[in-house]
């Protein structure tokens, strides 16, 4: 059975699961989340997911959310992008870092400078989180000074997770040419065999709403 991920171009969460099962050759097709129309808190959907979060899998009469546990599920299946057995504490560490520390904020900044309307934004709050983003950038920075890959020799799980908002064209403080390592090391994932940008990869995009 293919798998179907429940999922929106502009999530970078959701980007995390489908980037990994491209990039490992795992078979999944997208079911599109109207997100900004409501959809993800409709009966239908609390009833797939009660966090009423996109993305979800489903495959084999099971229902999986959070991107990092389908990341993990593609990597034990296929054999691909886990990392050598040594790296797992490494790879499960930054997973967990992009989770409370990377994406969440990223994430969260980005919503808030370009999906809310201008009138409500709350300025306090994105200046305080702006901080915050700043802070976690220059740790990614730091770390991918000195290696190609976030954790060993090759790409991982812990590469397409920490990745997962980059790639995005609306601005969140994140400017490449301010980070010349972050941006050597999304040159070298987006050269990778079969990557795809998350607009080009999932349906949604801004411009379905403009």
């Amino acid at each position: 059975m293919v798998a179907k991920l429940y999922c929106f171009g502009e999530s970078g969460n959701a980007y995390k699961a489908a980037l990994t099962m491209t990039l490992a050759g795992y078979p999944w097709e997208p079911v599109f989340v109207d997100f900004f129309n409501g959809a993800s808190r409709s009966p239908e959907f609390l009833a797939l997911n009660e966090m009423g979060e996109a993305p979800v899998l489903v495959e084999d009469g099971q229902t999986i959310s959070q991107s990092g546990v389908m990341q993990l599920r593609v990597a034990e299946k296929t054999g691909k992008f886990g990392g050598a057995p040594e790296d797992r504490d490494e790879v499960m560490r930054w997973l967990f870092w992009d989770n409370h520390k990377g994406s969440s904020q990223f994430g969260a900044l980005r919503f808030l400078m370009n999906f809310l309307p201008e009138e409500k934004r709350p300025q306090q709050a994105i200046q305080w989180l702006s901080g915050r983003v700043q802070a976690a950038l220059k740790t990614l920075e730091g770390h991918l000074q000195s290696r190609d890959w976030m954790v060993g020799d090759g790409p991982t799980i812990a590469d397409f997770a920490c990745c997962g908002y980059l790639y995005y064209p609306e601005p969140f403080g994140f400017e490449r040419a301010q980070f010349p390592a972050i941006s050597a090391w999304l040159d070298r994932i987006a050269a990778l065999p079969g990557w795809q940008h998350p607009y080009d990869l999932m349906p949604g995009n801004p411009s379905d709403r403009a």
